[in-house]
């Protein structure tokens, strides 16, 4: 169902390897022989309960089980360095500030950035960080309405999709051969594309393949809900925004000024149902 690398090792080859390591031969020995605990379909341990009884029962005892070592998320930067000469500043500052407009424009390209790493990095992106079991394929190439069906089977409370536009344009049309007519709910005062109730946001962030497949992504977002959630931090020096920071370096001989601009985030997904992905999505017409 995904895409996977597979590695084999016979069983005589283990066994040849076992015989030449007594380590080995003892670790496996104590693999098989070790009690496996009861578990439940995440592979997470039972808790024992009792239920329906009557009287005074002996209870059984539980724990809850938890990650011994969760995983740390480190902050990933942007930065640049706006270069602004002197005489910007004393000349052309009216009717608007020039610094602040070029300070404007810098922010809003690393914020590009940002939006760009966190559907794509490797370590901390949404197409990278989905669970196994929450990557599905399409039924027959273009993305229908039975695929969004199936995406929004798998979690609670989806709030939106997220899809390249020409993939959303591929899903009207989907929608229209099969006589199935979408919603078209507000978000923020525009009129977007939905599909039982749940927005499909466009982003030209999300890569479109040379073979013309792309990917749609549905979330659910907050920490109360267990979802996806965005990391920064907050007060840091020089701050200019929340988790980004403008730190002035200095004039050099040619009365340049330059300006150390960085943004700081990442992004968690909090519970592997939180995030799903409908892969390999057709978007040729």
């Amino acid at each position: 169902m995904t895409p996977c690398i597979v590695l084999s090792l016979s069983r005589r080859a283990v066994d040849e390897l076992a015989d030449r390591s007594e380590p080995l031969r003892t670790h496996l020995e104590r693999v098989r022989n070790r009690a496996r605990p009861a578990q439940n379909k995440h592979g997470e341990a039972v808790m024992r309960l009792a239920a329906g009884h009557d009287g005074e029962p002996e209870l059984p005892g539980t724990f809850a089980d938890y990650d011994l070592n969760p995983r740390e998320y480190e902050l990933s930067v942007a930065q640049t360095i706006l270069r602004v000469h002197t005489r910007v500043n004393d000349l052309y500052s009216q009717p608007m500030n020039q610094l602040d407009q070029q300070l404007r424009l810098t922010v809003e390209e690393l914020r590009e950035q940002q939006e760009a790493d966190l559907i794509n990095n490797r370590e901390f992106g949404l197409l990278h960080n989905a669970d196994l079991r929450q990557r599905l394929q399409t039924t027959g190439g273009p993305p229908s309405p039975g695929d969004l069906d199936e995406l929004l089977s798998r979690r609670r409370k989806s709030e939106f999709f997220l899809a390249h536009p020409r993939t959303i344009a591929a899903f009207g049309r989907e929608c229209n051969r099969q006589g199935v007519y979408p919603d078209s709910i507000d978000v923020d005062g525009t009129r977007v594309t939905a599909w039982r109730g749940v927005p499909l946001l466009p982003c030209n962030k999300i890569p479109i393949s040379e073979t013309n497949t792309s990917s749609v992504l549905v979330m659910r977002t907050g920490e109360d809900h267990q979802g996806v959630v965005g990391l920064h931090q907050t007060g840091i020096p020089d701050e200019y925004a929340p988790s980004l920071n403008v730190r002035f370096m200095g004039l050099n001989a040619k009365a340049v000024t330059s300006y150390l601009v960085s943004a700081y985030y990442s992004a968690a997904v909090l519970t592997p149902d939180a995030l799903g992905v409908l892969e390999n999505v057709e978007i040729a017409s």
